[in-house]
């Protein structure tokens, strides 16, 4: 289950990616503008403010998150992606850090590009972190004997994202002129344990949805001081956080 709150305690960190992928979208006379995997809603209005002339579709899977979409007056639905597929009028489609979840989202890709309008404009980012130590240490403390006892087989963070090059292969035969890159970030937290607090948003719900408040206190309590050799406080408080993402923009000719 999906934490509105939760996921948005790094509004900052997490609003950044949408910022720079909106930049590299050239910018078009926009219809329909459709945020795909809307999440809390907090990012529609970027493309709002870029399109205000547009139609803007907005869908999530998370009935949560489309809630606290709606809440802040968002026009969101639930929905999966997977069943989605552009209008006719569709110019600009904005992707955030969903399609990591999507098993074969590279053939949805292949399938949306070529339904887009003449001048449409795709753009997609997707978190390539999954090899952090972050995600190793949380990995390595489920599969301990104790804990895979309690918890079985907990759902591991999807390893569905290729590299900036496999996008551009698997893409470069459609009629698109594709832009794809990476960037790795280097965020700055503050806070007592902004790692942990971080990973609770994401990649620590499966867990979180398994285990009773207790249980939930003693697996935090386990997997902090492992994210703090990781990621080491400076004397000031705050902790250097690397996240590495994925970029694809997509201009249909």
């Amino acid at each position: 289950m999906w934490d509105p709150e939760t996921y948005l305690a790094f509004a900052e960190q997490r609003e950044r990616p949408m910022r720079d992928l909106l930049a590299r979208m050239s910018p078009v006379r926009a219809r329909r503008v459709v945020d795909l995997g809307c999440g809390a809603g907090n990012l529609t209005p970027l493309l709002r403010g870029r399109w205000p002339d547009a139609e803007v579709e907005a869908l999530d899977s998370s009935p949560e998150m489309v809630r606290a979409a709606v809440a802040a007056g968002v026009p969101a639905e639930v929905a999966d992606v997977r069943d989605w597929s552009p209008r006719a009028d569709t110019d600009v489609v904005a992707c955030n850090a969903v399609l990591h979840w999507v098993p074969g989202h590279l053939e949805l890709l292949r399938g949306w590009l070529p339904a887009l309008p003449s001048g449409a404009c795709f753009g997609a980012q997707l978190p390539g972190n999954f090899e952090a130590p972050a995600h190793r240490a949380l990995h390595e403390l489920v599969a301990e004997p104790r804990w895979r006892a309690e918890l079985g087989d907990v759902p591991r963070d999807p390893d569905r994202v290729a590299s900036p090059g496999e996008y551009a292969a698997a893409l470069a035969d459609l009629e698109v002129e594709l832009d794809v890159w990476e960037t790795t970030y280097l965020h700055r937290l503050r806070g007592e344990d902004p790692v942990l607090a971080w990973l609770a948003g994401t990649a620590l719900r499966p867990v979180r949805d398994l285990l009773d408040e207790a249980g939930w206190q003693r697996f935090l309590g386990e997997l902090a001081p492992r994210l703090r050799s990781a990621y080491p406080p400076r004397a000031d408080g705050s902790t250097w956080f690397p996240f590495r993402r994925i970029f694809l923009v997509a201009h249909r000719h």
